[in-house]
Order: structure tokens, then sequence, then C-alpha cells
């Protein structure tokens, strides 16, 4: 049998969850703090799952080294469009947070038009801006 001390396991793991909506859509996250490092699940739609992860890590900018910048891979299951926004998000957080970071995406809803998609990615953008604002207040 396995056992671990919950007072080193809780304090070397945080999470908390944003979510922001607009109309008939809502995407939400749920966002760890695993030690030095942080990781995001971000869903919404009709159908919840794991589209693409986009992983970053912070390193610093290859045109002034005092700011901070993220080198990413991103992996995505076939026919999923999750890549983009996994990506953005993982990039993003890494440079704000000053953490490696990884964002898992799955987000559907069927039938979408171009406007719609607008819409979501508009969306994903608003969780990045809590995520990182919430994150500062929190863990920093």
């Amino acid at each position: 049998m396995v056992t671990a001390n919950k007072e080193t396991v809780s304090s070397a793991v945080r999470s908390f969850d944003v979510s922001v909506g607009e109309g008939k859509f809502e995407v939400f996250a749920r966002v760890f703090e695993l030690g030095p490092d942080c990781l995001v699940i971000l869903w919404g739609g009709t159908r919840p799952h794991v589209g693409a992860i986009g992983m970053a890590q912070v390193r610093p900018s290859l045109r002034d080294p005092k700011k901070r910048a993220a080198t990413s891979s991103v992996f995505s299951f076939v026919g999923h469009k999750e890549d983009i926004v996994a990506k953005m998000m993982s990039e993003e957080l890494a440079k704000r947070l000053g953490r490696n970071t990884i964002v898992a995406a799955g987000i559907h809803w069927d039938d979408l038009t171009d406007a719609e998609i607008k819409i979501i990615t508009k969306l994903c953008q608003s969780i990045l801006e809590e995520i990182a604002k919430k994150f500062n207040v929190l863990f920093s």
C-alpha cells in the first residue's frame, strides 16, 4: 500500500476554478499549482473531453533576457482544433506566471459558425486573464 503525508500533498498542490460565459456558451477551467508548475484543465460545451495539450516552458526572452518568454509544444488528437487555444494559453500563462505550464483543452459544440468560434476563443482569452490574476493573488 502507498500512503502520502496529507500536509505535504496539500501544501504542494493547490487549485481553483474559473468560468466565463456569453450567451449559450460557457467555458470552465480548473487550475492547479503543482509545486513550481501550473496545470490547467479547460473544457466547455456539450461534450467535454481532451482534444489537445499545450506544454510551455518559461525561459528568458531571446530579445531581452530580462523579460520572460516561453517555448511550447502542442499535441492534438486527430480532428480536434483545441491546439490553438492550448498553445496560446500555455505560452501566455508560462510567461505571466514564470512557471512551466500545461493546458489540457477539450471544448465541443456541434455545428459552430465562424462567429461562434470567435466568441469561444474570446471566452478562452478571458479565462486566461482570470487565471493569471487569480493565480498571482493566491500563489505568488
